[in-house]
C-alpha cells in the first residue's frame, strides 16, 4: 500500500504540496484543485504543468479528483450531455496528467440511495465515452446516491464493466450518518477485485472532521485488513480538518481555492506523519 494525499489538502502551491510528500516519504499525489483552479478547470496546459512538476520531484499523480456526477440525477437529455462532456474533459485531463484513476460520484440522493436510478443514469453516460484504461472509481460519497460500501458495491455491481472500480471513503460513510464505523468499517462488503481507491479522514461521529487517529473511525484496524486481504493500492489522504476551524458544507461540497486549503499544511502534516507510520509493515 502506497501513501497519497489530496493537492488541496495541503495548498493551492504545487511547489509547496510537493515539498511536503517529499519530506513525509509520500510518492504520490491525487490532484484536485490547484493555483486555485477547480479540477475540472484546469487546462491541458496546466494539467501538462502538474505532471511534468510532479514527476521533477519525484512523484507520480495517483488520481484525478473530479466532481463528475456530483450533481442531481439527470432528468433529461441536456443533464446527460452535461455529465457526458464533464466526464470526457476529466478524462482528457487524466491523460495529460498521467493519471489511471478518476474519481467521481453517483449523482445527489433526492432523499433515500436509489441505487438503480444511479446507476441507470450513469451506465448511459459511460456508454458515450471511451475511458481509454483509465479507472473510473466511484465514491462512496457523503450525499450521494452510494454513502456505504455495499451500496457502492451495488452499483458497480449493476454496471458490470471492467472500466470501473470503487473507491473506498468510511469517512464519508459515518459521517453521513449511515454508518457507525465500527470494525473494519464496511470493507467486508466490497468484493476484492472491486476496490481501486481509498480516502483517508476521521470523522467525529456526524458532527465534523478531527485530526487522523482522534475520531470515530479505527483506521489501524483498517489498514491491517486491507494489508490482509492483499490490497496493493493508494491510500489518499484527504484531511478535511483545520485546526481552530471546521470547513462550511459548501467548503466540503466545492473543496477547491485558498480558502478551503488555508491551515492545509498545519493540518495535513500530522496526519501524513500518522498515516505513513500506520502504512509500515509491521516488525
Amino acid at each position: 500500500m502506497r501513501p497519497c494525499v489530496l493537492t488541496d489538502e495541503i495548498s493551492q502551491d504545487l511547489d509547496e504540496v510537493l515539498a511536503v510528500c517529499v519530506r513525509h516519504g509520500f510518492p504520490a499525489i491525487e490532484v484536485r484543485s490547484v493555483w486555485n483552479t477547480p479540477p475540472h478547470e484546469l487546462t491541458p496546459r496546466q494539467c501538462k504543468e502538474i505532471a511534468a512538476r510532479t514527476a521533477d520531484a519525484g512523484l507520480t499523480v495517483a488520481g484525478f479528483a473530479s466532481p463528475v456526477f456530483k450533481t442531481e440525477l439527470p432528468t433529461g437529455t441536456r443533464d446527460l450531455d452535461r455529465s457526458t462532456e464533464l466526464l470526457s474533459r476529466s478524462l482528457e485531463q487524466c491523460a495529460v496528467l498521467g493519471a489511471g484513476l478518476v474519481r467521481v460520484f453517483s449523482y445527489f440522493r433526492a432523499a433515500q440511495p436509489d441505487v438503480a436510478a444511479a446507476a441507470h443514469a450513469v451506465g448511459a453516460v459511460l456508454d458515450r465515452v471511451a475511458t481509454d484504461g483509465v479507472t473510473v472509481a466511484f465514491e462512496s460519497g457523503t450525499r450521494t446516491n452510494t454513502p456505504t460500501a455495499a451500496l457502492t458495491q451495488q452499483l458497480l455491481d449493476l454496471l458490470d464493466r471492467p472500466d470501473t472500480g470503487l473507491l473506498w471513503d468510511p469517512g464519508n460513510t459515518v459521517f453521513s450518518g449511515f454508518g457507525d464505523g465500527t470494525g473494519t468499517a464496511g470493507l467486508a462488503d466490497i468484493r476484492p477485485g472491486s476496490l481501486a481507491h481509498v480516502h483517508v479522514k476521521d470523522p467525529q461521529g456526524t458532527r465534523e472532521y478531527v485530526e487522523l487517529g482522534h475520531g470515530t473511525l479505527s483506521w489501524p484496524t483498517i489498514v491491517a485488513a486491507l494489508r490482509e486481504r492483499g490490497y496493493t493500492g493508494h491510500l489518499s489522504l484527504e484531511t478535511h480538518w483545520r485546526p481552530g476551524r471546521v470547513l462550511t458544507a459548501k467548503e466540503r461540497d466545492e473543496p477547491w481555492g485558498d480558502g478551503f486549503s488555508a491551515g492545509g499544511v498545519h493540518a495535513s502534516e500530522p496526519c501524513m506523519a500518522t498515516l505513513a507510520a500506520w502504512l509500515k509493515e509491521p516488525a
